[in-house]
């Protein structure tokens, strides 16, 4: 049997195989027709390897048929979690590293470009899916991937800003996720491995098998500021690579919105706010204004309360950046809706009024009843 080897990049949940797929030895592992389950599933697969016979892919195919529908984008989002932290976590011992990251580096641009709104409301109603460091830099890879995308970069580009983003700060991710349990002042060591995280990364993908030096050059500066306050290096403006310097803008946004056990999450334009005027000294003032521009003063999955008293949540982008998608989930007296119904922010009568954060807004539902079935678990 001639093998083809194919990847997570190949296989979607949700729709029957093409092809008949087979281990490393040939063995069948699953026919062709059969419709994956579930991510566990996937996984498994992942890990033992994947091949198809080359005849079933036709004789002349030299990689299978793309896959051109994603039933869920927040399934393969959640996917990608997994699959990232396996490799994060082992990476030492992966071997092939730098097509592994890659390949989910594609798989998320697949999810983010098919369904924009939905991997946006990930970041603020997805915050329960894998550990904080894992899910932190997926969350700054879609904003920096959508950002990038209305710039017009392209394509061999965004999947490098995806995997930097990605892996931006693989050599700390024991004490990311500790400093996520706990307010306790630094120590001395912990603010040395924290300065010392983006030379250390570089230094873990290179040993890793990572070459490509754009990707490792954008995560060695993703800290650096624009006055030249930033680490490790301090370097300043145009010094400063253009996509180190949007990854660092995503992450200093999703940073502020994430939940973390010793604080509350700001809302949205709260974290704007706070990164355009407290840290104006410290970005690139075009690149913020494209970053407003594509993510509106109100990004989706903002809480919102509007004119009229009805409360619901931002579910896309609308005709100007302060007149987003909304769909109300609670009526003008208070009263839960028997279903979500859309309104236009653009009319006096339901526009919006404030930002509320969960607490204040009350609502519980899940991302399909808004977003529909690519948004389903």
């Amino acid at each position: 049997m001639e093998k083809l080897r194919i990847s997570m990049a190949d296989l979607i949940i949700g729709q029957p195989l093409p092809w008949d797929v087979v281990d490393a030895t040939g063995h069948l592992l699953l026919g062709k027709g059969h419709v994956l389950a579930h991510e566990r599933q996937l996984d498994t697969l992942v890990e033992r390897g994947l091949f198809i016979d080359a005849r079933s892919a036709g004789r002349n195919s030299h990689v299978p048929a793309p896959a051109v529908e994603i039933p869920s984008a927040l399934r393969t989002i959640s996917l990608v979690n997994r699959r990232l932290e396996a490799l994060l976590v082992n990476l030492p011992n992966e071997t092939q590293a730098e097509a592994k990251l890659l390949e989910v580096a594609t798989v998320l641009i697949r999810a983010a470009s098919s369904e924009p709104d939905i991997a946006l409301a990930t970041i603020l109603h997805n915050q329960q899916c894998g550990i904080y460091p894992v899910r932190h830099s997926i969350d700054t890879a879609i904003v920096a991937l959508l950002v990038a995308c209305a710039l017009r970069k392209p394509a061999e580009e965004l999947t490098l800003i995806a995997a930097a983003a990605l892996t931006m700060n693989v050599a700390m991710l024991r004490l990311q996720e500790k400093l996520q349990h706990s307010d306790a002042p630094l120590s001395a060591d912990e603010s040395r491995l924290i300065h010392e995280h983006p030379q250390e990364g570089v230094r873990l993908l290179r040993q890793a098998g990572v070459t490509q030096d754009e990707w490792l050059s954008w995560i060695l500066h993703h800290h650096e500021n624009e006055d030249g306050s930033g680490y490790p290096l301090g370097k300043r403006g145009a010094d400063i690579p253009d996509n180190a310097k949007l990854i660092s803008l995503a992450d200093r946004y999703c940073a502020r919105v994430s939940m973390r056990n010793y604080r509350k999450a700001l809302v949205p334009n709260a974290a704007l706010r706070d990164i355009l005027l407290a840290e104006k000294n410290n970005i690139d003032p075009s690149l913020a204004t494209a970053f407003i521009r594509e993510l509106g003063i109100y990004p989706t999955g903002t809480f919102v309360r509007l004119q009229n008293g009805e409360i619901g949540v931002v579910t896309g982008r609308g005709p100007s950046t302060t007149t987003p998608k909304v769909h109300v989930l609670i009526g003008p007296r208070g009263a839960p809706l028997a279903q979500a119904f859309k309104r236009d922010t653009d009319k006096q009568l339901y526009a919006i009024r404030d930002v509320l954060n969960d607490e204040q807004a009350g609502l519980r539902f899940t991302m399909q009843q808004l977003w529909g079935p690519a948004a389903a678990l």
